[in-house]
């Protein structure tokens, strides 16, 4: 059943030609047309295959490089050099498209347990009342019929057969960037009764039924490829990436100077050509991190295995560096600090009297707000306030359009007898603004409601006045009205939010509260919870610098939570936003790190980065500092694997000028880079210690490059010192014996430095079995079968003995220079 609803459809119409009805579909049939269908899923390009991958991971800078050399290495037969450059990319590579592989498939699973649900009328035979249920997005049938309300994505192209103040965002189809009014007409011209799939509604809410599903969908047929980016293609990169990315071009820049150079001075001071170039090729594959992609690949993934262990969904593998260096947190005080149930505590005429006529009318609105708009979950305000109502007497409701985050009030029009009255509820300055007020009694308004805001209440300014019933609900109209009074109620602290808070702060993560209540109730609950006020501020009218002082921002619309964001990130911060709501989408967006629970609305839920289980700040905390650690661990793998490279590098450029013969063949150098790029890996399991978990963690550029180019030079002075005593040492004249003994130094030295080097001195087991496995390498070459191909020789005892004493030299200069690091750190 492939159809599409033409222009003049009526709803009745619609509903006879896919056989189905407004109570739903039966379970049977509609479990019939999914197997007619297919599942509602958009079809997509398949997930890469890992040959796919493999061959992918070939454009990487480095490895591009590589292959270059290589290249060159076979175009003059230097067959040895060629064979390892290889190797070491083929290793590289396979090792990259095989992490990429598992953690695409270990995110895509993750993905599945936060996947769109959509609330359907079904029923269990034909005469049995119709049920609503929650069901994967992917199980629905064309005839299923649907309710949507706020913050959710339209599942499948339908028909409205109701709608209360609905407006769609629909720009990834039509380009629009407004929200579109939607409505329920009988006679319809245009496509204002059409929702079409990867819309999401912004207001209002909906009845309609499923015209079409899948492949047959307007967004299938408009998109040949998966869904458009969640966050938007503008989404600029991390901090983290673009430090990562900067030093690779650096080091790309490097390797492709050094062999030049290399030539140029062999030539120049001794007389050599292009018989120096596998020498040159060498030292610039020596420069290489080859194993980066790798290690950042492994360590995101183990980052994001542990979080998803604790109920925290990583979607987005790179947000984990981000999470890491978050030092501001954004969040609503509501279902985060506070229970998602508050409980009513007053009802206060104008003038702030106790009064039962503003808790009346508000209970109205609900009520029937509840009833006629048929939003797809209850508002906690609306059942708090019903539960504590008085009798409403004999109001027959008409028309109601429920809450809107952009109006900030719910209104229902109602007949009370024989008048038609309109019911506006909601935010204190929003239902103000419509009602005839004179100076003084506005005044007095506004005074009464925030002496009710600063007891720490949230209040509620409830208004009425006469309409049409032959209208309707008219925003535009709604003007002179009568103010009622106010309804306050009480937010109760979440249990586990204070020691929640508590963990954040140790952490060095500053939260910030935007809100849409008066500044009293935010900072009434920030002094429950011992979080400390400070500044409170209000939105109208914040400055950047405002922002970045205050804790608490109140009376916060949607956009000027997103400009919040955005000042603080302008201001240098890296800001994570917690939100559930359509309302707060924007700010999201303009975060570094989007972060929501799983029963957040699905536009808000696709939009995030991180998914947390349910309202826990200290899952937040726990993202935080594994984020941390995954950061430390690349750093850690950048500063040990560049520095000790550029040693090594600077060490053999300068030796192979002052030296008669090349101080290390180039199949040699090339041997000892592999095993220093297997023992590497170990680097990504690492746990940094504690001082690694107390402040945001971020990767700058300069200061790692500092750290290179010291700790380059100083393992390049050891290496230098190495030869030295290398060229006066019995037993090790001539050229093989001196390659041998440097290549075991440097295999030794290697070990070291990946011990000493780190910031915590704890050794994890990874870590011990890979520098134990590679000094073992180091010392056992030379009496290996592969020691004739790689030109080593046995070395006498008395040789290695010296050998390890200058690697004990060298250990006690690192441990010194690592010990005044930690103290300026």
């Amino acid at each position: 059943m492939v159809w599409a609803p033409e222009a003049a459809d009526t709803p009745l119409r619609v509903l006879r030609r896919l056989e189905t009805g407004p109570r739903g579909l039966v379970a049977a049939d509609a479990e019939a047309r999914l197997l007619d269908h297919g599942e509602n899923v958009v079809p997509s390009r398949r997930p890469p295959t890992l040959p796919r991958r493999f061959v992918r991971s070939l454009r990487d800078p480095f490895t591009l490089v590589l292959l270059g050399l290589g290249l060159v290495s076979a175009l003059i037969a230097s067959w040895a050099t060629a064979g390892v450059i290889v190797l070491l990319v083929a290793v590289s590579c396979l090792l990259r498209s095989n992490g990429e592989y598992r953690a695409d498939r270990s995110t895509a699973a993750l993905r599945r347990l936060v996947a769109t649900t959509t609330t359907v009328r079904r029923r269990a035979t034909k005469d049995a009342e119709p049920e609503e249920r929650e069901i994967p997005a992917d199980q629905l049938v064309p005839g299923d019929v649907i309710k949507l309300g706020p913050g959710d994505l339209v599942p499948a192209d339908a028909r409205l057969l109701r709608a209360n103040g609905l407006t769609v965002h629909q720009a990834q189809l039509t380009g629009e960037s407004a929200p579109v009014p939607k409505r329920a007409l009988d006679l319809p011209e245009g496509d204002e009764h059409l929702l079409w799939q990867g819309s999401s509604v912004t207001s209002g809410s909906a009845l309609a039924v499923v015209t079409a599903t899948g492949a047959a969908t307007r967004f299938a047929g408009a998109y040949a490829g998966p869904l458009p980016s969640r966050r938007g293609a503008g989404r600029r990169t991390s901090a983290f990436d673009r430090s990562v990315n900067g030093l690779s071009w650096v080091l790309v820049r490097g390797m492709l100077v050094i062999p030049p150079v290399a030539l140029v001075a062999n030539a120049v001071l001794r007389g050599k050509g292009l018989e120096a170039l596998p020498f040159a090729v060498a030292v610039a594959v020596g420069l290489t991190p080859e194993m980066l992609p790798v290690v950042v690949t492994t360590v995101l993934a183990r980052g994001s295995a542990l979080l998803a262990r604790r109920g925290v969904i990583v979607k987005r593998l790179s947000a984990l560096p981000d999470v890491g260096a978050i030092d501001i947190l954004c969040m609503d005080k509501t279902g985060t600090l506070t229970r998602d149930r508050p409980v009513l505590s007053g009802s206060v005429g104008p003038g702030g009297r106790p009064d039962p006529e503003p808790l009346r009318w508000a209970a109205v609105n609900g009520l029937w707000t509840l009833h006629l708009a048929d939003p797809p979950a209850p508002d906690p305000l609306d059942e708090a306030i019903l539960a504590g109502a008085p009798d409403l007497g004999e109001v027959e409701g008409l028309d109601a359009v429920p809450f809107d985050p952009l109006t900030r009030v719910s209104r229902a029009l109602v007949r009370d007898g024989e008048d038609v009255v309109v019911v506006v509820k909601g935010a204190v300055e929003a239902v103000l603004e419509r009602c005839a007020l004179g100076e003084r009694e506005r005044r007095r308004a506004n005074a009464t409601a925030a002496s009710l805001a600063r007891a720490g209440a949230r209040v509620l300014a409830v208004a009425r006045g006469p309409a049409s019933a032959r209208t309707g609900l008219d925003a535009a109209g709604e003007r002179d009205l009568t103010l009622v009074g106010f309804v306050t109620l009480a937010d109760e602290p979440s249990p586990d939010a204070a020691a929640a808070l508590a963990l954040l702060a140790r952490r060095g993560v500053k939260v910030k509260i935007l809100t849409g209540d008066h500044p009293g109730t935010a900072a009434r609950i920030c002094r429950e919870l011992g979080l400390e006020a400070g500044e409170v501020a209000d939105a109208a009218g914040l400055t950047a610098a405002a922002a970045e002082r205050a804790t608490v921002i109140a009376r916060c619309t949607p956009e000027q939570k997103a400009r919040v964001v955005r000042a603080l990130r302008a201001a240098g911060h890296t800001v994570g936003f917690l939100g559930d709501g359509v309302n707060d989408l924007p700010a999201m967006r303009a975060a570094d790190v989007g972060i929501c629970p799983r029963a957040a609305v699905d536009v808000t839920r696709e939009a995030a980065d991180i998914v947390l289980a349910g309202k826990d700040l200290s899952a937040i905390g726990q993202a935080v500092a594994v984020g941390r650690r995954s950061s430390g661990n690349i750093v850690t793998y950048l500063r040990i694997a560049l520095s000790s490279n550029l040693g090594n590098v600077i060490a053999m450029l300068v030796a192979g000028l002052a030296l008669p013969f090349l101080p290390m063949l180039p199949v040699q150098v090339l041997a000892q880079n592999l095993c220093f790029d297997a023992a590497q890996l170990a680097l990504a399991f690492e746990r940094p210690g504690p001082a690694a978990l107390r402040r945001p963690f971020r990767l700058r550029r300069r200061a790692v490059l500092r750290f290179i180019l010291g700790f380059g030079l100083v393992n390049a002075g050891v290496d230098l010192a190495t030869f030295a005593v290398l060229t006066r040492v019995p037993g090790m004249e001539g050229e093989p014996a001196f390659h041998t003994g440097w290549l075991v130094e440097n295999m030794l030295t290697q070990a070291a430095i990946m011990l000493l080097l780190r910031p915590v001195r704890r050794v994890s087991r990874p870590l011990g079995l890979a520098t134990g496995a590679l000094a073992v390498a180091g010392l056992l070459l030379p009496l290996s079968p592969l020691a004739p191909a790689l030109g080593l020789v046995r070395l006498p005892v008395t040789s290695v003995l010296w050998l390890l004493l200058v690697l004990v030299l060298y250990a006690g200069v690192l441990v010194a220079l690592t010990a005044r690091t930690r103290r300026r750190a």
